[in-house]
């Protein structure tokens, strides 16, 4: 029996240190070394140099003086990265769509002049509930809500959008983004 067991044992032990323990820091080395942006989480820091969030994931903006990223539908808290994914409410669901009517509401709410279509990116949540990004339709939906909470030049603001709208990643898949994130420190920095 023990001569059976033997091996077992030894194999367990060498292959839990190989892809427990080699393999796992080989590969946190080497993505360290070829792209330490990313393997240290993307953040991103803000006026004081301080960690703001991560350019990969959403933060919640709630203030009239800053756009507005794409609702979150993870819990307990928004943006929360540890309980990624969607709601996974259907379109017949009451509950998704009491949330999309509540979403229309505060829109509305905070800018009553704005007669314009809600784009859908700005009352639905994304696959995982983290996405950091809006259209440029969403982004220019807000424009005239920052304008007057800031006092800014509306035209001015849609250079910022601009400047700050992502093309197609490869000229062809996906489609032009905003990070709302990076769009909103470039905004608190010309104040």
């Amino acid at each position: 029996m023990i001569k059976h067991l033997k091996p077992a044992v030894i194999l367990f032990v060498l292959l839990t240190l190989l892809t427990g323990v080699i393999y796992p820091a080989v590969v946190t080395g080497l993505a360290h070394l070829l792209f330490p942006h990313q393997a240290n989480g993307s953040l991103m820091t803000g006026n004081g140099g301080k960690p703001t969030g991560s350019h990969l994931i959403g933060q919640s903006f709630s203030s009239p003086g800053h756009f507005w990223g794409r609702p979150s539908a993870t819990g307990p808290f928004p943006y929360n990265a540890g309980a990624s994914s969607g709601s996974n409410l259907g379109p017949t669901n009451p509950a998704l769509q009491d949330a999309v009517k509540a979403r229309i509401q505060a829109l509305k709410v905070a800018d009553p002049d704005n007669q314009a279509p809600i784009p859908i990116d700005l009352i639905t949540a994304s696959g995982s509930g983290l996405d950091p990004h809006i259209s440029p339709a969403a982004a220019d939906y807000q424009v005239n809500r920052v304008a007057k909470a800031r006092n800014i030049d509306p035209g001015k603001l849609r250079e910022l959008v601009e400047t700050h709208t992502e093309a197609r990643q490869w000229g062809f898949l996906g489609e032009p983004r905003i990070n709302v994130l990076t769009l909103n420190l470039a905004l608190d920095a010309m104040h």
